[in-house]
């Protein structure tokens, strides 16, 4: 009896998935692009099938919890909607006169994107928005967990294609079940690849041959300094630190607070639903316990997450997160990397400058390139910061979680994957947007010649330094 090719299924996807594109790409208009954009927003957006979505989310991959998800569902793809609102994708860019260049809009062509179990709705509508709104088809790999909740909102995207006589194979996803080979041949196959996730997966991403735009780890440290007001630095940081469970590569991970008001803002957390827990290696050992992070406190509800790290009864009733005190950071000292879960390491250190080198050493343990964020009423330490830390995004004085990945109240692009530059080994140290899955044609016409004389260029060295 011959064997099934396990991707036979998966070229067949690719194959319809560049007719597709090419049809699309051929018969297109802005009208066309902004209209299935529209669709496979309102797919996601629509209460009901959002917190169905949401619901299922939770079901399958056991992280998070459904009320956020819904807000993320809803938030994360409005947001998308009003920054690519007015976007050129199609036809003419510019046409610049002086210098003869007209730049036309050129989809990338099939877009393999691979996703990740922590936003297995929203992460996916936010990769499929953008392709379609640049003319791309695209191809979806969810994670194990995350292809129920991706078949879900295929089905829903699917379904308001059909309001719109819009062609279904434009948006496809890996046939189940998912296999890391799987995941590869799309890699190979498609034109783009679009990586968020686990690092095995944007280190494949990024070897495959393929063009990639792939994201790096997080593990965002904040920085709460003695001009800081503490009631609010507290209350940000629940929220965000709490907002889904922690599944955002954007949660706080690590606190580090100067002396001065080290005492202050530890009753500032507590008021905010913070515990302090003193013992580093009985939560160490709670959370690794066969060197894994356990998937009893991974995304998990805070009654949950206590239970399994064996604090129930040693912390006040209502903790909503825990603050775990820690000086070491390294291999040895776990707590100072990524935790995906509601427990925060918390460092003191006895000035801003100190501050500034723990939370170095933090970054480049893990999580450079990514984000740290200030809590500080001065705001020049800001830029202290932009300059001393391999870090893309410096965010003062917001929720870590809302502000990274774009928010109402700043002027970040919406997104759920953040590049970060060479720091994390990506190609990019944006957040990923619309313009990542859109290249261009030139058109070069001549002009009258620009050619300087050698004095326009050397006129200041030569006086400073002589010819």
């Amino acid at each position: 009896m011959t064997a099934i090719d396990p991707l036979v299924d998966l070229d067949h996807v690719i194959v319809r998935s560049r007719a597709a594109q090419a049809r699309y790409e051929a018969e297109g208009s802005q009208a066309r692009y902004d209209r299935a954009a529209q669709a496979v927003a309102w797919a996601i957006m629509e209460p009901t099938r959002n917190r169905a979505l949401a619901e299922l989310a939770v079901e399958t991959t056991g992280l998070g919890n459904v009320n956020d998800k819904i807000i993320k569902n809803h938030r994360k793809t409005l947001g998308l909607m009003r920054d690519i609102k007015d976007a050129v994708t199609w036809g003419v860019i510019s046409d610049d006169a002086a210098t003869g260049i007209t730049e036309i809009a050129r989809p990338m062509g099939v877009v393999g994107a691979i996703v990740p179990s922590t936003n297995p709705a929203a992460t996916p509508a936010n990769n499929i928005i953008n392709a379609v709104k640049c003319g791309n088809s695209i191809v979806v790999a969810p994670s194990p967990k995350g292809v129920p909740s991706c078949q879900a909102l295929l089905g829903y995207i699917h379904t308001e294609f059909a309001k719109i006589g819009e062609d279904p194979d434009l948006v496809q996803m890996v046939p189940p079940p998912g296999s890391k080979d799987k995941t590869h041949a799309l890699m190979q196959g498609c034109d783009k690849i679009v990586c968020t996730g686990s690092q095995n997966n944007v280190h494949r991403a990024q070897t495959a041959g393929t063009p990639a735009v792939a994201v790096g780890a997080g593990n965002a440290t904040v920085i709460i300094d003695e001009t800081a007001d503490l009631a609010a630095a507290a209350e940000k940081i629940r929220a965000s630190k709490c907002f889904d469970n922690a599944t955002s590569c954007s949660s706080e991970n690590a606190v580090v607070v100067v002396d001065a008001v080290l005492e202050a803002f530890v009753e500032a957390m507590a008021g905010a639903g913070g515990a302090v827990v003193e013992d580093e290696a009985a939560i160490v050992a709670a959370m690794w316990p066969d060197g894994h992070l356990s998937r009893q406190v991974i995304a998990q509800d805070a009654d949950r997450m206590i239970s399994a790290l064996g604090l129930d009864g040693k912390v006040p009733e209502g903790t909503e997160y825990i603050a775990v005190r820690i000086e070491g950071i390294g291999p040895g000292h776990p707590l100072s990397g990524e935790k995906l879960s509601r427990v925060l390491a918390l460092y003191c250190a006895p000035d801003f400058d100190a501050a500034v080198e723990t939370t170095r050493a933090i970054q480049r343990h893990q999580g450079a390139g990514h984000s740290v964020g200030l809590h500080s009423s001065d705001d020049s330490r800001a830029m202290i910061l932009a300059r001393a830390i391999p870090t893309s995004r410096v965010i003062v004085n917001q929720p870590h979680t809302f502000a990274v990945g774009g928010s109402f109240t700043n002027g970040m692009p919406f997104s759920l994957s953040m590049g970060c530059g060479s720091w994390g080994g990506n190609t990019t140290h944006e957040n990923l947007h619309w313009r990542h899955y859109l290249q261009s044609t030139r058109i070069v016409r001549e002009i009258p010649p620009r050619e300087p004389s050698l004095e326009d260029i050397f006129a200041g060295y030569w006086e400073e330094a002589g010819k």
